[in-house]
């Protein structure tokens, strides 16, 4: 997905009374209903709208007379718009949402709880994305497709180095990243890895058995001060001392960008990354494609890295006025030939059974293997005040830049969760 996940965290002005609009429907049932509304991103727009079209065919079918009509937002103003019409009594009827922004939405009562039996695979749905979905035991949401995270390295650059193969272990890599490192010097990343990339940071917190945050009697608290987070934070201040010798203060928003141009061996990211680096237009190494190579990263642990698992979900916005018929479409939409057809598109799909298909095709097999080991934000009802505020980005780059120790900015971090992150 070529698109930065963000915490939906816009709709503090949404209207408080939306809660008290509920729905029993449970998302199995249908409705007398004449028209759907549909929002999804411009992704299903440019790149599957055929499945839209197979999705709408499926409903009017067993609904003659449906009119189903569809509107098609770009990333950066769906969440605007959405906040907005949720205020009104004209509320679409079934939402795309990134899957981090979910939470936020959830907890101010903006969708209708869903029968998750009634939807294909329901049960063996990828976990960073059931996790994304669930809310205090409920379920607001439907799975549509995931991305995730892999290493991917220029075969040129660690051959040229001495390295004969790709490595299998943690310590295999770091081993072939000092050889590299050695070689080309410091004004060259043998890993360009950004300072403020929680997701990649979180992986080895998970990885070492820490975590962001934990539940204890119903109540959040952040466990980045823990023995097992500063492992998995001393591990990742490690990478950026010795490999990443580009601006420490940097996000990940422009990494493909400066992949392709030549200036690092090495990236962990998300699986389209690598692609975009080679583009033609973004290419000033030289036929790039054929220099690179996924593959999935190893973990410290000795275990496959655990990856941030982003992805997409459907929605069911409580005030839609054909809950029935909206879970219907979105049945026909993500259920098994759904999954079918995005996975052609190059896209992971919502569940494990097709996941594993994926992993005999050399094609998939990496970012289906990656996939398997995830993790997801804390299911709080602050996590999104916890994003807003870019409390782990400036914990990283305080880390990074060496400002500050990672225990101090660890301790700091804790303390500006603990603030929000069981506040509605």
């Amino acid at each position: 997905m070529k698109r930065k996940l963000a915490a939906a965290i816009g709709i503090a002005g949404m209207m408080v009374s939306v809660a008290a609009c509920g729905s029993d429907n449970k998302g199995g049932g249908s409705d007398d209903a004449k028209e759907l509304t549909v929002w999804l991103t411009v992704d299903a727009q440019n790149n599957w709208p055929n499945l839209v079209k197979a999705a709408d065919d499926a409903v009017i079918q067993k609904h003659p007379g449906l009119k189903v009509k569809h509107e098609y937002y770009g990333w950066p103003d769906k969440n605007t718009k959405l906040d907005a019409v949720l205020a009104t009594d004209k509320a679409p009827d079934v939402v795309e949402m990134g899957n981090t922004e979910m939470l936020g939405y959830m907890v101010k009562g903006a969708f209708a709880p869903l029968d998750a039996s009634k939807f294909d695979n329901s049960s063996a749905w990828l976990d960073g994305l059931k996790a994304s979905v669930t809310y205090e035991g409920k379920t607001y949401g439907v799975p549509y497709y995931a991305g995730g995270r892999v290493a991917n390295w220029r075969k040129d650059v660690f051959t040229a180095a001495g390295v004969k193969a790709t490595p299998k272990s943690y310590q295999e890599l770091t081993a072939d990243l000092d050889k590299v490192q050695a070689k080309e010097g410091d004004k060259f990343s043998a890993w360009y890895q950004p300072s403020r990339d929680w997701y990649a940071a979180m992986s080895y917190v998970y990885d070492a058995g820490g975590a962001i945050a934990k539940e204890d009697g119903g109540q959040w608290k952040a466990a980045l001060s823990s023995p097992e987070s500063l492992k998995g934070l001393n591990e990742y201040k490690t990478v950026l001392d010795k490999y990443m010798h580009g601006d420490k203060t940097k996000d990940e928003a422009d990494r493909p960008i400066v992949y392709g141009q030549g200036k690092s061996g090495m990236i962990f990211a998300a699986a389209w990354e690598g692609a975009t680096a080679a583009d033609p237009k973004n290419d000033k190494v030289g036929k790039l494609a054929d220099k690179i190579e996924s593959f999935v990263m190893p973990g410290p642990s000795g275990k496959n890295m655990p990856v941030f698992l982003g992805g997409s979900d459907l929605a069911v916005p409580v005030k839609s006025k054909a809950q029935g018929l909206a879970a219907e479409w979105i049945n026909a939409f993500t259920g098994s030939t759904g999954q079918k057809g995005l996975i052609a598109k190059g896209n992971l799909p919502n569940n494990k059974t097709d996941l594993a298909t994926l992993k005999s095709d050399p094609k998939t097999a990496v970012p289906a293997i990656a996939a398997e080991s995830s993790w997801f934000v804390p299911m709080a009802p602050g996590w999104g005040q916890v994003e807003k505020a870019q409390v782990l980005q400036t914990m990283l780059q305080n880390i990074g830049t060496g400002k500050k120790s990672v225990e101090d900015a660890a301790k700091e971090a804790d303390a500006a969760i603990d603030k929000v992150i069981n506040t509605k």
